[in-house]
């Protein structure tokens, strides 16, 4: 309770009357703000060189949830809000949670603890799948996000900004679209704006996902900005097979469409076929296998009560959300060897430079 009244009081005391209203389009200065807001999810930098934010203040910081995620408020004095995902920790289950990679429909329900079960619906395609791992870290944030967006909106807060680098990336995507679907079906207020920078963000779902997401947000309110030389944007693996086309293709009738062929090039074409999609839908029932079912089972020792979902039979990731690349070049490459470290394209040290052309000291 008392934590409550703090929350409050600091929230009535953050209200100005001069408010800024979001606009649509990639705004340099605004991701680098978001940024600078993102690393400082942890109490005492890696790099004490980094920058840290004046424009926004940090109003409040959840506990340790689900899969060890985390979520932080943060205000500025022209009423903007900012809801920050923590990305990817050093801890077994945070890992967990990037390598459950089974996907499963983008609308559905998810048991996800003994006392929660999270309905969901983040796409209007009924073809649409998401990451199951990065699901049930959207749950549990989302859980402590919308009644938190209810009562800053009593205050005046119109203005939302969602933020999170790498898994955060992943995340801030994924309760983007949870909460503007929520919108388009009422449950949230139409004059609440949502503006989403992912950074270093993955793949989060299948083409479907994508097509219905960019189309959620057209117009320039969603982006992922992506270093062309990190790896992590790369990932999930993905694996594209001959039912994840459209309906109408000409993969879906194969037996029909080589019928009129003469018998000796009929049982050619089809073993040729054969050859050449198996090996795809083989692949795609191993990743079921070991990053889904196997990863599912550990998952329910980590939250007491989670409950496998049935997967969506695909493994098809894309890139969703509009793209804003920072471009690797042969100068970036003599500052930011490939060799050596892990995670050199990853760190915000690189991101920052492809940005802004800043150089920040390495505290390796």
């Amino acid at each position: 309770m008392l934590k409550q009244l703090i929350f409050t009081a600091v929230l009535f005391s953050a209200i100005t009357a001069n408010a800024y209203n979001l606009k649509p389009g990639f705004d340099k200065d605004e991701y680098y703000e978001m940024i600078k807001v993102n690393i400082q999810h942890s109490d005492s930098l890696y790099n004490p060189n980094l920058p840290i934010s004046d424009y926004y203040k940090r109003v409040y910081r959840s506990e340790v949830m689900g899969l060890e995620n985390r979520w932080e408020l943060w205000l500025s004095e022209d009423s903007t809000v900012v809801v920050s995902v923590r990305g990817t920790v050093m801890s077994s289950d945070s890992w967990k949670e990037n390598f459950y990679a089974a996907m499963v429909p983008a609308k559905g329900e998810l048991q996800v603890s003994e006392d929660y079960n999270f309905k969901y619906d983040l796409s209007d395609h009924s073809r649409a799948a998401v990451h199951v791992g990065w699901l049930i870290g959207t749950a549990f944030i989302v859980r402590e996000v919308q009644p938190k967006l209810d009562s800053l909106y009593q205050l005046g807060y119109k203005n939302v900004l969602i933020t999170g680098h790498s898994q955060g990336g992943a995340l801030a995507t994924l309760i983007n679209a949870y909460l503007m679907r929520q919108q388009q079906m009422g449950n949230i207020t139409d004059d609440i704006v949502f503006k989403t920078y992912a950074s270093a963000g993955p793949k989060v779902g299948n083409l479907y996902f994508a097509y219905s997401y960019e189309n959620l947000t057209k117009g320039g309110w969603a982006f992922n900005v992506v270093n062309t030389a990190d790896w992590v944007p790369e990932g999930p693996f993905s694996v594209q097979t001959v039912n994840d086309y459209n309906l109408s293709n000409p993969f879906s009738n194969m037996d029909e469409e080589l019928g009129s062929l003469p018998f000796f090039q009929r049982v050619a074409a089809k073993k040729i076929y054969k050859d050449l999609s198996k090996p795809s839908l083989k692949a795609n029932k191993r990743y079921q296998k070991y990053l889904g079912k196997m990863l599912g089972i550990q998952i329910k020792e980590s939250l007491e009560g989670y409950e496998q979902p049935e997967y969506f039979d695909s493994n098809n990731y894309a890139r969703v959300g509009q793209q804003i690349i920072l471009y690797a070049d042969e100068t970036y490459y003599k500052i930011f060897p490939e060799k050596g470290v892990l995670w050199n394209h990853h760190r915000y040290e690189a991101y920052i430079y492809l940005l802004t052309g800043d150089l920040i000291e390495m505290n390796n």
